[in-house]
């Protein structure tokens, strides 16, 4: 019995080395003179043009905000809508997808 039960923690064992842990794969763009890093996207299963996103410009990271590329609007975490300016972030989440 002894055996068996060393046994399986074996196979248990060498199946947890074997199975591959989850990349963070992270999309970085150089844009107008600023490097630019996706770090965290999350695409809304109910709203696919919708995506909450944390991003980095020139290495420092920005707070997460929610992406609405059909209304070209961005969602800040306090509730603030703000419509797009000319700004590189958005460009670069919202081309990830181009279905809007």
């Amino acid at each position: 019995m002894h055996q068996v039960k060393v046994f399986l923690f074996l196979i248990v064992l060498i199946f947890s080395l074997i199975l591959p842990l989850p990349a963070n794969a992270v999309v970085c763009r150089d844009v107008n003179g600023h490097h630019i890093c996706i770090l965290n996207i999350k695409r809304s299963a109910k709203k696919y043009w919708e995506y909450r996103a944390t991003a980095s410009i020139d290495g420092i990271t920005q707070p997460s905000k929610i992406y609405e590329c059909r209304d070209r609007v961005k969602i800040l975490p306090n509730g603030t809508i703000l419509r797009f300016a000319n700004e590189d972030v958005t460009e670069v989440i919202c081309s990830i997808f181009r279905r809007y």
